[in-house]
C-alpha cells in the first residue's frame, strides 16, 4: 500500500510542480530578478498550507500513516548560511531545485540531467572530500 501511495503522491507533487509554472526555468528566472512574484506567491501558499500540518504532525507525534516521528529542532550553525548560498547560486543557475529537476526530467528536458549530475557530484564531492574541513571550519553539528 505504502510504495502505490508514495508514487501516487510523488506524481500530484511533480503535476502540480510542472502546471504551477515551479519547474520552468523562466519562472524561477523571473522570481530571482523579482520580475514576476507567480512564484513567490506559490511557496507563500506552501509555506501558509502546510505549517498546520507539521505542527500537527508534531503534536499529534505521527506520520499520516501511522508511524512515530519526532522531529528534533535543528542547530543554527554558519553551516546553514554557506549551504543555503550554494543551493540558491545553484538554483537560480540552473532554474531547478531537487523537485524540479526530476519534473523536468520527466518533462523530456535534457538539460536537467546536467543538473541531476551536478547536483549528485555536489554531494559526492561534500560527503568524501569536503565534510570534515567543512566540520571543523563552520562548527557543523557531529
Amino acid at each position: 500500500m505504502r510504495p502505490i501511495a508514495f508514487l501516487i503522491l510523488g506524481t500530484v507533487f511533480g503535476w502540480t510542480l510542472s502546471r504551477s509554472g515551479a519547474a520552468d526555468y523562466n519562472y524561477v528566472q523571473k522570481m530571482f530578478l523579482f520580475e514576476d512574484i507567480q512564484l513567490w506567491g506559490i511557496i507563500a501558499t506552501a509555506v501558509i498550507l502546510t505549517a498546520p500540518g507539521v505542527w500537527w504532525l508534531k503534536r499529534r507525534g505521527r506520520a499520516a500513516l501511522g508511524d512515530s516521528i519526532v522531529v528534533q529542532p535543528k542547530v543554527l550553525h554558519p553551516g546553514n548560511v554557506v549551504g543555503g548560498l550554494i543551493f540558491g547560486a545553484g538554483w537560480s543557475i540552473t532554474g531547478m531545485c531537487p523537485g524540479p529537476i526530476f519534473v523536468n526530467i520527466g518533462e523530456g528536458k535534457l538539460y536537467a540531467l546536467a543538473a541531476l549530475a551536478g547536483a549528485l557530484t555536489g554531494a559526492a564531492i561534500y560527503g568524501s572530500t569536503l565534510r570534515r574541513p567543512l566540520t571543523r571550519l563552520l562548527r557543523l553539528p557531529a
